[in-house]
């Protein structure tokens, strides 16, 4: 497992940033993918903005992204839909089993 999973697993979404030009390194890696220098890892804030979604019975999955472009496929939680592309959304919980889980909500104010 790569240490983006193991922190997934345990619930923890994090990014690598490199140490030399701090620009944060997507997908993650044990190295920058521009100066290949090595890299730091941090925490990614929780939120971030509705890109795409689609619905699939009861299932609403969507595309969000985070700081600096960071863009994941996740599940929306909620019965709301009336949905508008660059909504708010606040992730509540990740994780990995195999493959990458990220469930969010729409962030109200």
């Amino acid at each position: 497992m790569t240490r983006f999973e193991i922190e997934l697993k345990k619930g923890n979404f994090v990014c690598s940033e490199c140490k030399k030009c701090n620009q944060l390194v997507w997908p993650p890696s044990e190295f920058c993918s521009k100066c290949f220098q090595s890299v730091t890892w941090r925490q990614i804030t929780p939120d971030a903005k509705l890109v795409e979604f689609s619905k699939k019975g009861d299932q609403i999955f969507c595309i969000a992204e985070f700081e600096d472009g960071i863009r994941v496929v996740g599940t929306l939680d909620t019965k709301h839909y009336d949905l508008k592309i660059g909504q708010s959304l606040l992730l509540t919980e990740c994780g990995f089993n195999g493959s990458e889980r990220f469930v969010f909500k729409i962030k109200t104010q």
